[in-house]
């Protein structure tokens, strides 16, 4: 987030520099190249304007397991039913005449939608729900060593009335190498220290910021202070424990500063609005979750002593040991994002495969948990990284659910993640396993219904280059 966010939020003037006429002209010369280099050339898909069935398929619902040659009929964006022979109910009379009282007018109107559709055989082929990737900076960074196209970041320790939504770009590059792989949204998420902002879900298919963005609850994030690396002199690790005490410190006043608002604004005692307690109110008015980084059991311990405190609703994102207080994160109703599947143990004298076997670990604990993937272009690996806690003690049901329903019930939404009536229809048609990059197979992706551009960048590149 550009600094220029700061300034409108907090009314600070930036100061009165003017730039010659030299550096003006640089800069408008600059202009077309890093819009250029910023953006795609595909077209969002135009809202769903007919009805379509998938016919035959392996479904594999989510909430109802894996349902063989079966059909599923969507319409205005919506999963409407999901039955076998679907396409023999096409007779509204018919349909009237074998439908009990309470269901006439519903199976009437699925009968008449399935008349209007478009059919398509998914026969030998598999149909899954469009996947949620979670803690990511999607739309935020573009080439991550070019400062100004990387816009995560802001200034500051206290930062929750900034909002990565007003930075996030629809028209990056590096959306549809990310979609290509069945990521149908994406969580919008501000970096920092302390207290960085608020993020957002998006749909990785629009024209706009507002098109894109999902409804959903606020949603706030902190990064738990801590120390990467201990030093071995006494009096350096002294300093930094130090540090670290007087950080985790000032998180605590924060709150308690933020809560002190909050009351005294509904006294009528606030002479001056603060744009950072404000921001923070809904938190705690039990309207928003806050999403606390860590992942050491120090970390998590301390979290858990906050959310106790002020009665928030918290989500541990990071996670690595929490599977070991299992039953403190019960005690605050805590939920986990686990995004370490594909890295190294964080101790030497840990298991080579124990962040493998992490999910599995969280799942024996019964700490409700979502797999994440924290990065902007390589969140497109998240399908992998839930088929690698496959083979480390999930089942193939629990990954897929892990980056679908279980994701979407993070963020509190209860209508995707899963291919049932009633829910949003994000919809990927694959010949094989996605969570096999090897034989993954997507061939279509419907967000809301609207079947997306699978082209992209690195597919243009590979088409090129097979000319050479």
């Amino acid at each position: 987030m550009k600094s220029i966010i700061s300034f409108k939020q907090t009314g600070v003037k930036p100061n009165s520099y003017q730039p010659n006429a030299l550096v003006q002209a640089i800069a408008l010369l600059s202009l077309p190249i890093s819009f250029l280099a910023n953006s795609h050339d595909m077209l969002p898909a135009a809202p769903q304007s007919q009805p379509i069935l998938f016919t035959n398929a392996t479904v594999h619902t989510v909430t109802n397991g894996v349902l063989l040659d079966s059909d599923v009929l969507i319409a205005d964006g919506k999963v409407i039913a999901v039955s076998k022979d679907l396409e023999l109910t096409t007779d509204p009379a018919a349909a009237l005449a074998t439908a009990q009282q309470s269901d006439h007018a519903q199976l009437i109107n699925q009968a008449e939608l399935i008349s209007q559709a478009q059919i398509i055989d998914a026969s030998d082929k598999h149909l899954y729900p469009g996947l949620i990737a979670l803690d990511t900076t999607m739309g935020l960074v573009e080439v991550e060593m070019m400062r100004p196209s990387n816009d995560a970041y802001e200034v500051g320790f206290i930062n929750p009335q900034l909002e990565a939504i007003t930075a996030f770009n629809p028209d990056s590059e590096i959306i549809p190498t990310v979609r290509v792989n069945g990521i149908t949204h994406a969580q919008v998420v501000p970096q920092g220290d302390g207290l960085s902002g608020q993020s957002a879900l998006v749909s990785m298919d629009s024209w706009t910021i507002e098109d894109a963005l999902v409804e959903s609850k606020k949603q706030f994030h902190l990064y738990w202070p801590h120390v990467r690396w201990l030093s071995k002199d006494d009096d350096k690790r002294k300093e930094q424990l130090a540090d670290l005490e007087h950080r985790v410190a000032k998180v605590f006043d924060a709150f308690s500063d933020g809560q002190r608002y909050l009351l005294a604004k509904q006294a009528g005692k606030i002479d001056k609005i603060d744009l950072r307690w404000q921001a923070l109110a809904p938190l705690y008015e039990g309207n928003a979750q806050l999403f606390i980084h860590a992942q050491s059991q120090q970390q998590i311990e301390q979290a858990i002593a906050l959310a106790k405190q002020y009665s928030f609703s918290i989500v541990i994102v990071g996670g690595y040991d929490a599977w070991r207080v299992a039953d403190a994160l019960a005690e605050v109703d805590a939920k986990v994002v686990y995004n370490q599947t594909l890295a190294l143990p964080k101790r030497k004298d840990e298991p080579i495969d124990l962040a493998f076997k992490i999910p599995a670990l969280l799942k024996q604990a019964q700490v409700p948990f979502a797999l994440g993937f924290s990065s902007d272009w390589n969140s497109r690996n998240l399908p992998f990284a839930a088929g690698q806690s496959v083979a480390y003690g999930l089942t193939k049901d629990e990954a897929l659910q892990s980056i679908t329903l279980d994701a979407a019930k993070i963020l509190d939404i209860d209508d995707m993640g899963a291919i049932a009536p009633g829910f949003k229809a994000n919809i990927i048609l694959a010949t094989g396993d996605i969570l096999d990059p090897m034989q993954a197979g997507i061939e279509s992706i419907y967000i809301d219904g609207r079947k997306i551009d699978l082209n992209n960048r690195h597919q243009q590149l590979y088409q090129k280059y097979l000319k050479r």
